[in-house]
């Protein structure tokens, strides 16, 4: 079976994520640090206790997933939770990869372009075939959809995620222009609105984006965080074992948020 050493993972998965490109809300990166040598990878959304144990029981070396750990402003003592999570990894020296905004915004694998894919959008480009991006860290994408109502459009999206999506406006109005941020992005809406496209595409909802799309006339679709996040992390687990000719597999622990 082949094998990667973990720090070269690591350099590879930073330098093609370009992670030195995001102020982001956690370290990205190898979080936890644990055999050197890395031969079978389980990917998922989050690094929740039921994944490590997955990792464990399947004999991983290594998870790799969108939500890692050490966020922003929580609390830094390792109690309950936390502590048992980082106790599993340390126990059985698995690695723990987490990797946020570099992989919902990259071109190829990251959550956005994964959700234009499977949405059938085409995205806007620039001269240089990057996707038009805006908002905050640029991380909103912008394009088009094959012509539909905002309820034909709530339908297609609820067949591809297999999950029924929020969706707020006229249900007959035509959408042509959309704008699309996988996850906890609806604090975005409002760049939507500027940018004047007919919907905006995230995964979670707030109170006030109901108002807003009442009030502006852009469409509000959330489709949920986690459906909206599984894609980008499987692509990357597919680069990863393209790249090194290593297992890689995907869990996905189904949550309804």
């Amino acid at each position: 079976m082949n094998q990667v050493s973990t720090r070269h993972l690591a350099e590879w998965l930073e330098d093609v994520l370009q992670v030195q490109r995001f102020k982001d809300y956690c370290p990205n990166g190898l979080q936890v640090e644990g055999k050197d040598t890395i031969r079978h990878i389980i990917t998922g959304v989050t690094a929740s206790q039921a994944l490590l144990d997955a990792a464990v029981q399947q004999n991983a070396d290594a998870v790799l997933v969108h939500h890692g750990w050490f966020w922003k402003n929580e609390n830094p003592v390792l109690r309950g939770i936390k502590r048992q999570r980082i106790a599993t990894a340390l126990q059985h020296d698995l690695n723990v990869f987490g990797f946020h905004l570099p992989l919902d915004a990259h071109p190829e694998w990251g959550n956005n372009a994964q959700l234009a894919r499977l949405f059938e959008f085409v995205p806007e480009r620039n001269d240089d075939g990057s996707p038009v991006n805006f908002g905050p860290a640029d991380l909103v994408w912008r394009g088009h959809c094959q012509p539909a109502t905002l309820a034909q459009l709530g339908e297609r999206i609820a067949n591809v995620l297999q999950r029924r999506p929020l969706v707020v406006g006229d249900p007959d109005k035509p959408i042509r222009t959309v704008a699309w941020c996988s996850g906890g992005a609806q604090g975005m809406m409002e760049a939507a609105i500027e940018c004047g496209v007919d919907l905006y595409i995230t995964g979670e909802a707030s109170e006030q984006n109901f108002h807003l799309a009442n009030e502006s006339g852009t469409a509000f679709i959330a489709a949920g965080h986690h459906a909206t996040e599984r894609y980008g992390i499987q692509a990357l687990g597919d680069a990863v074992a393209k790249q090194f000719g290593i297992r890689v597999d995907f869990l996905d622990l189904d949550n309804p948020i």
